[in-house]
């Protein structure tokens, strides 16, 4: 084999990558679990008579502080030097929220307030007409907004232009006289930007969450944008938080001479409070985490407040037991005010919002502080600080600023005309002339900066070089060009005409991501076992090597998920069983095309190379049409879905590289030590010897019960399907009950139709302790009430069975998951998987054409793939009522059909290179017995593969858990049906079409100067 050097090179790179991107996680985990030792040896040395809710609450709020507090600690040693918990934890491999609990939610962005400013809020008849045609259309459309008003303005107002509409706020970018593509070019570019602004102002709201992997993705085709939150349970506030409205404003602030004392009072009343809680708590005390630790490097020119050359800094209390000023060590100086280590801003937050704090500023004469953080710095060479500014702001006791956004008409940024530097430019309105004159006017006489806040965030804090009344203001500072952009993006987004909605929501408990994780290692080890004993008993010491194979392409595709940062989920994991079952499948066909060879008299070392080498064209294929339907799937998909799709496609790619380079290159090394594989054991040569099923002859019997699959998946359409509620909207709750439930189902569902006034969809899950019960009960109602007012609903039809004193109990004790889907998003579901079917069907059938170059296996392989389907949808709708477990129609079941259709072709396009072979060996002789020995010499294989597949389902399925459980019987019906289709259904329609036209594709020659021989007919 060529390249034998250069493959052992990348075998053994990928080896230590992969070790080397694991070894985070490992470590990560490690100093966690030291830290949650440490949390719960403070809770139960210090509040040993708490109750069993306050130390669950106590523990999280001090594992929380520990976690914070040793972000900069360096716990590893990486190839670049030492590395901090921080940034390890962001290499170690991510974990979904259905494995680690947490929050999901997708929000969609709202253009139609965006239209209504650039129509300068028209009162026009046609235009509010169109907003709200658009509006509607936007559930079952998958159109854009703009693209859905242009379309509902043209037919409400008789195709009048759309200049005259959008031409007066348009600050010069549209006259009256316009065309309408221009027009319709500038709306685009706004939305456009309206969708940055806002996904810029959602980011740094999460920043705020303190998650410690949040995860944010953008679609601005779609105008959605996914957020991830682990770890977090707090619904409300998520909803609060991302939906609120960006709130802009300009405060006067508190010089830091000025808040100096009530600083350091603050400090000797939080050191008192922490004195006397740890002395009336049981001893010995816990040793206290040093909060003040920095790196050297990000705090460049920063001093301790607590080692000012200021008398009112020094009087700080210095007691031990306080830990040297709890409060004081947290603050820095640099330049003009004071800073915090981001990683301490959380803890920060929590002292200032003590009561103990707030007196000490009320006796210093500033009981109107708000408290408030900037966005970090930078140093002299442009790299980011781990330190932001603290600011304390003049509020008057009042919530509404001195000015606030919605006086800004415009903002861009621009150059200072001396200097030729970044600033900012702001237009204020005619309403904030006078508002903004007066701010200006103090902050230049007193020399105190004006606080520029967006969601309580300090973006700017300039100083006014003398009182502004005009309408443009130009603020210069320090900015870097993007720093520059990203404050006039601010500005723009005070009024945040796009707002964001949330359209889909789903919430997993810690418990429900625990059991899934459990259930799909155990999935995981079982496969693995059972693939890894029966490669040995069926190929002998040749399945050594493909066991090897199978656990460096686990080992790498896991490394590289991890190195990609990419989200591991629970359909992730069935993503990694399914490749289990797959990766093998590579050896299989290389394996079995060796034991022909060596059936015929071969030696061993030609039988070897004549094996790897016809197994390549075929192995390519199977992969190749197994990875087009992975990459629709990751294109269509959302969330999990996608998880699963990208484990797929790596594991794909990788299977290719460990099944054919580096099990040639280990067998060779064998070959080299004089050491043949042994191919055979005594079962496999007992096991399909030479077959010579009629495959053919009954192919009319075929047709007969695809025709009844045809019959039976069309019924299934008028026969209905339980639909996810990702596909049909609605509230969705698994809640867990002390007592079994399972046999009460009835009784709870005609509760729940009294208190929500319609039927709920409920399931059993899991034990018989859990339900997951869907309601579509208030699901138009936008109302931010609305999931507290369907929650309370559901507590009342379930009060005999989960008593509880209020909702809030309800659902902390009671519901371990939730997910939320508005109909909008529930039909961009539904179309995207339509979409991705179709493509899927598209794209394969394409490839097929272009592989084979005759229509008539493109025509096998698609009506083999729609029986496939048709199946599949027959069994989900006919027997949905049926089986102990939900089958419903969402984005599990898409990926199950879509894997099912890859591994149909992989079966198929095995069969179909076989037959184009044996077509050119046996020329002159019968389609049927060309086909037949096709089918019977890749018998053997067939059945190796769909077993190996099939039984890493099965373990799946069985022990998988619920979020796989429907995916995974769904790929056991489809491997069952694929291999069928194979076989009966793709294979027998060459026979009948195309009349006595040869099988070979139309371009397939001899060599030059042969001529193929002439078979005799024959009957197999």
């Amino acid at each position: 084999m060529q390249l034998k050097g250069l493959i052992r090179f990348f075998t053994i790179l990928l080896i230590v990558y992969s070790i080397y991107e694991l070894s985070f996680t490992w470590v990560v985990r490690g100093h966690e679990r030291k830290m949650e030792a440490k949390a719960k040896q403070f809770v139960s040395q210090n509040y040993p008579n708490a109750d069993e809710n306050t130390k669950a609450e106590l523990y999280k709020d001090r594992l929380k502080r520990l976690l914070d507090s040793t972000k900069e600690e360096n716990i590893y040693f990486g190839v670049t030097g030492p590395i901090s918990y921080q940034k390890a934890k962001g290499e170690e491999l991510n974990l979904g929220l259905d494995l680690q609990g947490g929050i999901n939610v997708t929000l969609e962005v709202e253009l139609s307030g965006l239209l209504r400013s650039m129509a300068n809020n028209s009162k026009d008849a046609n235009f509010q007409k169109a907003l709200e045609g658009a509006n509607a259309r936007k559930a079952n459309s998958s159109a854009d907004f703009v693209t859905l008003f242009v379309e509902e303005y043209k037919k409400a107002s008789n195709n009048a232009p759309l200049a005259p509409l959008f031409a007066a706020a348009s600050a010069g970018k549209i006259s009256p006289k316009d065309a309408d593509d221009k027009v319709i070019g500038v709306i685009r570019e706004e939305a456009n930007a309206a969708f940055e602004r806002t996904f810029r102002v959602l980011q740094t709201r999460i920043d705020q969450f303190g998650v410690a992997q949040p995860n944010i993705n953008p679609n601005k085709e779609r105008g959605v944008i996914t957020v991830e939150l682990p770890g977090l349970q707090d619904q409300e506030r998520v909803r609060k938080y991302l939906q609120s409205s960006a709130n802009l404003q300009f405060w006067l602030t508190y010089k830091p001479e000025e808040f100096y004392t009530a600083l350091v009072n603050a400090d000797k009343n939080v050191a008192a409070l922490e004195k006397a809680t740890n002395t009336t708590t049981a001893t010995p005390q816990p040793t206290r985490v040093d909060t003040a630790k920095t790196t050297t490097t990000d705090t460049s020119g920063v001093k301790k407040l607590s080692t000012l050359n200021d008398t009112t800094a020094k009087a700080a209390d210095t007691s031990a037991l306080a830990g040297n000023n709890p409060l004081l060590k947290l603050f820095q100086q640099a330049g003009y005010g004071l800073v915090v280590a981001a990683r301490d801003t959380d803890l920060v937050r929590t002292y200032l919002n003590s009561d103990v704090v707030r007196r000490a500023f009320t006796e210093a004469g500033l009981a109107d502080a708000r408290f408030s953080f900037g966005i970090p710095g930078r140093d002299a060479n442009g790299k980011r600080l781990n330190v932001v500014p603290f600011w304390v702001l003049k509020t008057a006791n009042s919530e509404k600023a001195p000015m606030e956004g919605d006086v800004i008409t415009t903002a861009a940024q621009s150059y200072d005309q001396m200097g030729g530097k970044p600033t900012v430019t702001m237009d204020i309105g005619p309403a904030g002339n006078q508002k903004w004159g007066r701010l200006t006017e103090t902050s230049n006489k007193e020399q105190r900066p004006i606080a520029i806040t967006l969601d309580d965030i300090v973006y700017s804090a300039p100083v006014a070089r003398d009182k502004i009344t005009g309408g443009r203001t130009e603020i210069s500072g320090d900015f870097t060009l993007e720093e520059a952009q990203d404050l006039a993006n601010i500005l723009k987004a005070g009024k945040l005409p796009a707002p964001a909605k949330i359209v889909q929501e789903q919430v997993v408990g810690p418990t429900l991501g625990q059991h899934a994780i459990k259930g799909g290692i155990l999935a995981f080890v079982i496969s693995f076992i059972v693939i890894f004993l029966l490669m040995l008993v069926y190929y002998n010491t040749s399945g050594w090597v493909a066991n090897i194979a199978l656990i460096l392409n686990l080992l790498f595709t896991i490394g590289v998920l991890t190195g990609l940062g990419a989200t591991l989920t629970a359909p992730g994991i069935a993503g990694l069983v399914l490749t289990i079952g797959m990766a093998v499948d590579t050896n299989v066909i290389i394996y079995e095309r060796i034991k022909e060879e060596l059936s015929k008299g071969k030696g061993y070392i030609p039988a070897v190379n004549e094996g790897y080498k016809r197994s390549l064209p075929p192995v390519l294929d199977a992969h190749v049409t197994t990875l087009l339907t992975a990459i629709i799937l990751f294109s269509f998909g959302l969330g999990p879905v996608k998880g699963f799709a990208t484990t797929q496609i790596i594991g794909i790619l990788l299977s290719l590289f460990c099944g054919i380079l580096v099990s040639r290159w280990v067998t060779e090394w064998f070959t080299n030590k004089k050491r043949h594989l042994e191919y055979f054991t005594p079962i496999s040569r007992k096991i399909l010897k030479h077959p010579t099923y009629r495959f053919i002859e009954y192919r009319k019997v075929a047709y007969v019960i695809s025709a009844i699959v045809l019959i039976l998946g069309v019924g299934s359409i008028f026969n209905g399907f339980h639909q996810g509620v990702e596909f049909k909207g609605g509230r969705s709750y698994i809640v867990h009950f002390d007592q079994p439930i399972s046999d009460k189902v009835e009784d709870v569902r005609k509760d729940l139709e009294h208190a929500f006034g319609e039927a709920p969809v409920i399931k059993t899950i899991g034990n018989n302790q859990q339900l997951d019960i869907t309601t579509s009960y208030q699901i138009s109602n936008s109302s931010p009430a609305t999931d507290s007012i369907v929650g309370t609903k559901l507590m009342e039809g379930l009060r005999k069975y989960a008593p509880a004193t209020s909702y809030a109990q309800f659902r902390s004790k009671n519901i371990i998951g939730t997910t939320t889907v508005l109909p909008t998003i529930s039909d961009d579901l539904k179309n995207g998987a339509i979409k991705a079917t179709i493509f899927s069907l598209m794209i394969i059938c394409l490839y097929i054409f272009i592989r084979f170059r005759d229509w008539r296996y493109s025509l096998g392989t698609i009506v083999a793939l729609l029986h496939d389907v048709l199946v599949t949808l027959a069994v989900f709708s006919f027997l949905k009522n049926i089986v102990p477990f939900p089958l419903e129609l969402d984005q599990h079941f898409i990926a199950a059909v879509l894997t099912v259709i890859g591994f149909s072709m992989n079966d198929t396009v095995i069969v179909f290179d076989r037959i184009r072979e044996y077509s050119r060996q046996l020329v002159g002789a019968p389609k049927e017995t060309v086909i037949n020995r096709a089918i019977n010499e890749t018998l053997s294989r067939t059945i190796m593969t769909s077993l190996t597949v099939f039984l890493t389902i099965l373990i799946l399925f069985l022990v998988g858990g619920e979020v796989t459980k429907g995916f995974a019987f769904a790929m056991l019906i489809g491997v069952i049906t694929g291999t069928y289709s194979s076989i009966f259904v793709a294979a027998p329609i060459l026979v009948d079409l195309g009349g006595k036209k040869p099988l070979g594709a139309s371009n397939d020659t001899t060599p030059a100067g042969k001529t193929a021989p002439k078979a005799k007919a024959q009957k197999v």
